[in-house]
């Protein structure tokens, strides 16, 4: 009767429990990360579009600049979402593509343009002494605002931190920008609302110009810098 031969039994990578288990759990982080950027997407739409709405029907600057400045942040969350599904589909990549550095070209540019925009409309308006019509739904919006982006801000972390991105932790600091944004709007509203001073008006879209510019130079860092650090 022939000997037995022995024959070596190996575990590849894809039949270790542990591993598959590690993979799965990486795989539903990036699958709620780009979620968390098609709901910033979306909602920064709908904020956009209340907005700019009510802020052209109550004559308030800053309520319209806040909507304008929603507007521009879709074009930076399309370019987020995308970099999401990048770093999940493949090897860690330390470059952004051509699609995202021409995104935040894009964002950068509007933002510069909204900021010019928001300075001379504020500076005509503080000239002729403009009042708005109303600010109460710049009080809504900004309220409803500042609990969605404190949300989204806790959920981008804490996706951010688990899959050790610094990329996706950076999308969570842009938000918080976008919490300032509303925090200004606010605080011009009802400022306006319980003084009747057309000042804070034009004072809050200032403040609003003041960030998009600042978001707009950031933007332009990005593309230019062209790191895009990515989950370990």
């Amino acid at each position: 009767m022939p000997a037995l031969k022995a024959v070596p039994i190996s575990m590849s990578t894809s039949e270790n429990p542990e591993t598959e288990k590690e993979a799965s759990h990486t795989e539903r982080l990036y699958n709620q990360a780009a979620l968390l950027a098609l709901i910033t997407i979306f909602y920064n739409v709908l904020e956009g579009v209340v907005s700019v709405w009510f802020g052209l029907a109550d004559e308030t600057i800053a309520l319209l600049g806040f909507g304008a400045d929603s507007f521009v942040e879709v074009i930076s969350g399309i370019g987020i979402w995308h970099m999401v599904r990048r770093l999940r589909s493949s090897s860690c990549q330390q470059t952004r593509d051509t699609f995202e550095q021409r995104a935040l070209r894009i964002t950068g540019t509007s933002f510069y343009i909204l900021s010019a925009s928001l300075v001379v409309t504020a500076a005509i308006n503080l000239y002729q002494g403009h009042r708005p019509t109303t600010t109460l739904w710049g009080i809504i919006v900004s309220l409803v605002s500042i609990l969605s982006m404190w949300l989204l801000i806790r959920a981008k972390s804490r996706v951010g931190k688990a899959l050790r991105s610094e990329a996706i932790l950076a999308d969570a600091a842009c938000t918080r920008t976008c919490l300032q944004l509303s925090v200004v709007l606010l605080a011009s509203s009802a400022g306006y609302a319980l003084t009747g001073i057309g000042f804070f008006d034009s004072a809050g879209s200032l403040l609003i110009a003041w960030l998009s510019a600042k978001e707009g130079k950031e933007a332009f860092d990005k593309a230019v810098g062209k790191r895009c650090c990515c989950g370990g």
